[in-house]
């Protein structure tokens, strides 16, 4: 059966020091594995040490290391599903770092979101990323799951204190992207996507 689910990427984008990131990322990615048309890799970019190496720069080895290992695993997504918070009305540095060394692998591929925050609930960080994903010729989803005033909407075991509301919108998501997913990858498979650089 795994060989038709759909492999869907979940990318952490916070390596701050005491983040609730893990916590929304971890129910995130449970929900999804209740699902049997998806297959999760849950990517933690704590665990990249890319720091702040640009695109155009020479990485230290260990850094260009832990790039290639990341590399096969975007080519293989079939979607993508950021998680991100919301750092002083946008999105963390390092995720900004890992989306440009990783261009080509989310062209003509869907990517959603999962954002948390403050009062906005990181819808603000969301609303960037949008136009960074476009110039990546991606296909972002409309609909989003945002947790508001995040460190008081999880217990202590990691679940959300109202789970209805959260549940059915991950699902609604994961509704949305798995749509998106299936129809790009048989466009990807009949029709190769071009872009301004392959356009002949």
């Amino acid at each position: 059966m795994s060989d038709h689910r759909l492999q869907l990427a979940v990318i952490l984008g916070s390596i701050r020091d005491g983040r609730i990131g893990p916590t929304v990322a971890n129910w995130f990615a449970g929900e999804a594995d209740r699902r049997d048309d998806v297959l999760v890799d849950r990517v933690d970019l704590a665990d990249v040490p890319i720091g702040s190496a640009a695109p155009t720069m020479t990485p230290p080895p260990e850094v260009l290391a832990a790039l290639r290992e990341l590399t096969p695993r975007f080519d293989a997504a079939d979607a993508f599903v950021v998680v991100t918070p919301e750092y002083n009305r946008s999105y963390p540095a390092g995720l900004k770092n890992i989306i440009d060394w990783h261009n080509t692998q989310f062209h003509a591929k869907p990517v959603a979101f999962v954002s948390y925050g403050g009062i906005s609930g990181g819808l603000r960080a969301v609303e960037h990323l949008r136009a960074v994903f476009t110039e990546l010729h991606a296909v972002t989803t409309r609909d989003t799951v945002s947790f508001h005033n995040v460190w008081e909407q999880f217990d202590g075991d990691g679940r959300p204190k109202d789970p209805q509301r959260p549940a059915a919108a991950a699902e609604t998501l994961l509704d949305q992207v798995a749509w998106w997913a299936r129809a790009l990858k048989h466009a990807r498979a009949t029709t190769p996507y071009r872009t301004l650089n392959t356009a002949r």
